[in-house]
């Protein structure tokens, strides 16, 4: 087989790009997926769903496999970059909850639909839902809910599609990259965006035989 082949999506920018960048340094054939497209391949809005048809039926008919599937694309409407005043769950409109789950959620939940059917032809598969520890049920509290809830369904597409692909050597995980300096998580945030991206390129990695079905920090498994 050649070289890995990687879908990332929201790879124009911040964790997207420098997760694209890493994965191509380490050999892969990177697809880096954006709503304006680039480098020949078709735009990929997660917020609409015949696009993530296209994009699916595009990279199937181009080269038959995936090997790894970065799902990054994300919003967070709750607040703007570097203005982190909570919106409350008496305040935000429902709209905000919609769009936020459409996108960071529900687009998550198609790519699986329509990638990882390409996974199973070669077993194997890689699968990244970037998450938050916002969506931790663990640690849940009050702010930001639109954002809270999409990231704590995300999880649940992990866990989800994790026990679809059981014994398979798809591997599905969550990651948590933490609070990174990027257009969302403003320049006061705690991490680089190198920081930020570790976690996300070791779970796009994986050995045969590594986790599945987790959620992950700094590379150790932390609570739902």
């Amino acid at each position: 087989m050649s070289s890995k082949l990687a879908v990332v999506t929201g790879a124009n920018r911040g964790l997207g790009q420098e997760t694209a960048r890493q994965l191509a340094a380490l050999g892969y054939q990177v697809l880096s997926a954006s709503r304006k497209g680039s480098d020949g391949l078709p735009p990929l809005d997660v917020e609409k769903p015949d696009q993530i048809k296209a994009f699916c039926t595009w990279v199937e008919k181009e080269f038959g496999r995936l090997e790894v599937l970065v799902n990054n694309a994300g919003i967070f409407l709750d607040a703007t970059a570097g203005n982190f005043s909570p919106s409350t769950a008496f305040d935000v409109p429902a709209e905000t909850v919609l769009r936020t789950f459409t996108i960071n959620t529900l687009g998550a939940f198609q790519l699986c639909q329509g990638l990882i059917p390409l996974m199973r032809k070669n077993g194997y598969g890689r699968v990244v839902n970037v998450s938050s520890g916002m969506g931790q049920l663990s640690e849940m509290r009050q702010g930001w809910p639109a954002y809270r809830i999409s990231k704590t369904s995300l999880n649940a597409v992990t866990r989800i599609f994790a026990g679809e692909t059981s014994g398979s050597n798809i591997l599905v995980n969550s990651i948590c990259p933490g609070w990174v300096r990027t257009d969302m998580g403003g320049t006061d945030a705690e991490r680089s965006i190198e920081q930020g991206v570790d976690t996300i390129v070791w779970a796009a990695t994986l050995p045969d035989g590594g986790p599945t079905g987790g959620n992950f920090r700094d590379r150790k498994a932390i609570p739902w």
